[in-house]
């Protein structure tokens, strides 16, 4: 990943078929452009330099036709796997639960959701007409990076919006560099998860 400086805030584009969206740092710098492929049967995303689409950063591949259970890797624009994302089957039913591990396969860090009644009230209300169009304001999940230690590193928040578009990533404990862009790419993958989901 380019050099940021957190917080970095992903803006979903509205005015598009696909599912991408920008992010950029503090500094309103942009860090990544992230284009998700429409009509795959296996989840393909791309996240380039920025919206030129000129220059790819990384790649993030399903290992399975769409799945409950599916693990999405990252890589390297060469095809070098540099670590992947997994939904904990079950335990995300209730409550969003992801785990990120590094390119041996390694559990480094767990997302979690921070309160699960924030998402049923958000699926309950979301179904009902007009109003939906308004949960943005009102119902907005947060998202706790946890690391081996059990310490929260890194938060991601839905912001205020009419519809869901914006989402803020918020460095808690200072990182040390290493996993910067598996933790960042892990946020990527399950904001579009999450975001599809409602």
């Amino acid at each position: 990943m380019q050099e940021f400086q957190f917080p970095l805030d992903f803006t979903f584009n509205i005015g598009t078929l696909s599912n991408d969206f920008t992010a950029v740092d503090a500094h309103q710098k942009t860090v990544a452009y992230v284009k998700q492929k429409l009509f795959k049967f296996k989840e393909d995303v791309s996240v380039f330099e920025n919206e030129n689409k000129t220059k790819v950063l990384y790649k993030i591949k399903a290992d399975r036709w769409i799945d409950f259970s599916a693990c999405y890797s990252f890589s390297d624009p060469e095809g070098k796997e540099l670590g992947k994302i997994g939904r904990k089957g079950w335990a995300s039913l209730w409550k969003a639960h992801y785990e990120i591990f590094d390119k041996n396969q390694q559990l480094k860090f767990t997302i979690r959701e921070e309160n699960a009644w924030v998402k049923v009230l958000d699926g309950l209300v979301g179904q009902i007409p007009i109003l939906n169009l308004f949960t943005g304001l009102f119902l907005n999940p947060a998202y706790i990076v946890i690391n081996s230690r059990n310490e929260t590193v890194v938060r991601l928040s839905k912001e205020k919006s009419l519809v869901g578009r914006r989402f803020k990533v918020s460095e808690i404990k200072k990182l040390d560099g290493l996993d910067d862009d598996i933790i960042i790419l892990g946020l990527m993958m399950m904001v579009l998860l999450e975001r599809r989901k409602g």
